[in-house]
């Protein structure tokens, strides 16, 4: 009999695959079935616990006895593959020592630590879960059935409005709905600009090292854009440092924490417009400013030669993949091409979440409640370490910078004894384009990852490696 895929009834309501052969072979169709049946379970497919159909469905389905069926199941409970449990049908039965083989490690993945202050995530237990499945569902109650088809690649149109509205009152971009690309996340937008931009492209130095291999692996060449006390060295584009594009994150440099000088942003808006190459402006925790006024992001000044390049990741949660781009008109259509070849559109449920969310002004309650939330831990770690080590790049975002005297223990050093004592952190070395010895070195303290119960302890812990 040839492959059959019976569909069970009821609550299970699975597909299963069986491959009876064109012929019964040896044994006829009972044997046939249980060879089939006892493949499925040791090759994993079958997983313990999963149910079976009735004997008199799965009769039916491929067109055999009943009693046929049934006495295949019998063979195969008494073989030990299947169990018959009262008022449960038959299930796959565990079999102990029989486990798969554990599948490699994720690229990167390590154990979690005991305390973990590394930077670049926020703390996801306060992510808005009530709030979300609200905004979810008053979402999907108003979406027409179109929503769920294939999309436009630039995203859905609720939610670039959303972000229009949002971006211009809150960040202060020159935002049109018809010049937003939603996209998966940070990461997708830069890759899809390498794509459109140019091959060349100049990053801040240090910078964020997984960030420089996304523009390798998207075919671009990265060169190095030197920081100092006042940001990004605009004054070395076009001269010393040449390229098509340049990324920057100019509200507040990850991860020195400095915020661009006005004069440097004013330089940089005026190489941009004069030809010098696409400003890239990573505005990634732009919303979380404590000691002064927010920064307004670059954008709003060259808003065609600046793309604007934010992100859900941060406000509410690196899960939800999805982030935005504002682009110069001449681009809209370039990166929205490179969008569809490269996913087609990002998925539609979590798009019209958002902008239900932006809508009512959830999101705002969201920002405002991290907005407090982050400074109280900032204070908390700056009075932690008041007389022994003082913190810059404090006045925003979620990590601080503590450098390390050039007398003293090295980072290596000061990272295993971290290690030791459970603690995880990051170090300024790993974010140099060039290691060498006369780099400055320091520890990047992230203070948004540890959940409200396990930040104090993880402090003592830094306290202590600090210590010695």
């Amino acid at each position: 009999m040839a492959d059959s895929w019976p569909t069970f009834p009821g609550s299970s309501g699975v597909d299963l695959h069986l491959d009876l052969g064109a012929s019964p072979g040896p044994g006829g169709r009972r044997a046939a079935l249980e060879r089939a049946l006892r493949d499925a379970v040791r090759g994993g497919r079958l997983a313990p616990a999963a149910r079976l159909p009735s004997t008199r469905r799965l009769a039916d389905q491929l067109g055999l006895s009943r009693g046929t069926v049934k006495a295949a199941f019998d063979q195969l409970i008494a073989e030990g593959y299947l169990t018959a449990r009262q008022g449960s049908g038959t299930v796959v039965a565990e079999r102990p020592g029989r486990a798969s083989p554990a599948a490699p490690p994720a690229p990167g993945s390590v154990p979690p630590p005991r305390h973990d202050l590394r930077p670049g995530s926020p703390d996801v237990t306060s992510f808005p879960a009530a709030a979300w499945v609200r905004a979810t569902r008053r979402a999907l109650a108003a979406a027409p059935s179109a929503a769920f088809d294939y999309g436009d690649p630039r995203g859905a149109l609720p939610l670039r409005t959303a972000l229009a509205d949002y971006l211009g009152r809150a960040r202060g971009v020159v935002a049109d709905p018809e010049r937003i690309v939603v996209t998966s996340g940070y990461v997708q937008g830069l890759a899809l600009l390498v794509a459109v931009a140019g091959p060349v492209v100049a990053m801040e130095d240090p910078g964020l090292p997984f960030h420089r291999e996304v523009v390798r692996r998207a075919g671009g060449r990265v060169v190095a854009l030197p920081t100092d006390a006042l940001g990004a060295r605009t004054d070395l584009l076009g001269g010393a440092v040449d390229a098509d594009a340049v990324v920057v994150t100019p509200a507040h440099q990850y991860p020195t924490g400095v915020t661009l000088h006005p004069a440097r942003r004013h330089a940089l808006a005026g190489w941009a417009r004069g030809g010098g190459g696409l400003v890239v402006e990573d505005d990634y925790d732009g919303e979380f400013r404590y000691d002064r006024q927010p920064v307004g992001a670059l954008q709003g000044m060259a808003p065609e030669h600046v793309v604007y390049l934010g992100t859900a990741s941060k406000t509410l949660g690196p899960a939800l993949r999805l982030g935005w781009m504002v682009l110069p008109a001449r681009l809209v259509g370039p990166v929205a091409e490179a969008k569809l070849y490269s996913d087609f559109h990002t998925g539609a449920v979590g798009q019209l979440a958002l902008a239900e969310l932006i809508t009512d002004h959830g999101y705002d309650r969201q920002v405002r409640a991290g907005r407090l939330r982050y400074r109280r831990r900032r204070d908390l770690l700056v009075s932690r370490l008041a007389g022994r080590h003082a913190p810059s790049g404090i006045a925003a975002g979620l990590h601080a910078l503590l450098r390390l005297d050039p007398e003293g223990p090295d980072e290596t050093a000061v990272r295993d004894r971290a290690a030791r004592a459970g603690l995880a952190l990051g170090t300024l070395g790993d974010h140099w384009h060039e290691p060498a010895d006369d780099r400055p070195q320091g520890l990047i303290i992230g203070y948004g990852t540890p959940g409200e119960g396990g930040y104090p302890a993880a402090l003592d812990a830094l306290v202590r490696v600090l210590r010695g």
